[in-house]
């Protein structure tokens, strides 16, 4: 059974990957929360139960790294896992410095996720709900280069 304070947002426009990645969580202990967009987890963060993030990269007009970034900018401190089907050494390197915990190609390996998620839950600051006053008002910039600090150790 799901345990409810391991709560995973997972992020991608595809629903096949987002029924397959509900089901592996679940296999693994955590639930799932699905959005099909990045502009959909933002219409909807302020009810978000989530502890952590699952993201596709290549999401339609915000990228994974762009929501990624505009989360950490209003303060949000979730742990973020970057998923993409075309992973190159260029993309792995911009994920990573924007603070990812892990890099994951698709299809998404259950041992991958797993000790992505263990990461994730290692990680100091790491947040359950979210305080009114901190959502983006807006899409993250487009500033795709700008590295932040990372939160905790990637394992990308």
């Amino acid at each position: 059974m799901p345990d409810r304070a391991n709560v995973v947002a997972v992020i991608d426009d595809d629903a096949v990957t987002r029924e397959g990645l509900k089901l592996m969580l679940a296999t693994l202990g955590s639930a799932a929360e699905l959005y099909d967009s990045a502009e959909t987890f933002l219409a909807r963060v302020g009810e978000s139960a989530a502890t952590c993030l699952v993201v596709d990269i290549q999401l339609d007009a915000v990228s994974g790294i762009e929501l990624g970034r505009g989360l950490a900018a209003a303060g949000l401190k979730l742990p973020v896992i970057y998923m993409t089907a075309s992973p190159d050494q260029a993309l792995r390197q911009r994920a990573v410095d924007a603070g990812c915990i892990a890099f994951l190609p698709k299809p998404v390996a259950r041992q991958e996720l797993a000790e992505a998620l263990a990461a994730a839950r290692r990680c100091p600051g790491r947040r359950r709900g979210h305080a009114a006053g901190v959502l983006p008002t807006r899409a993250p910039a487009r500033d795709r280069r700008a590295p932040r600090a990372a939160s905790c150790r990637s394992i990308a």
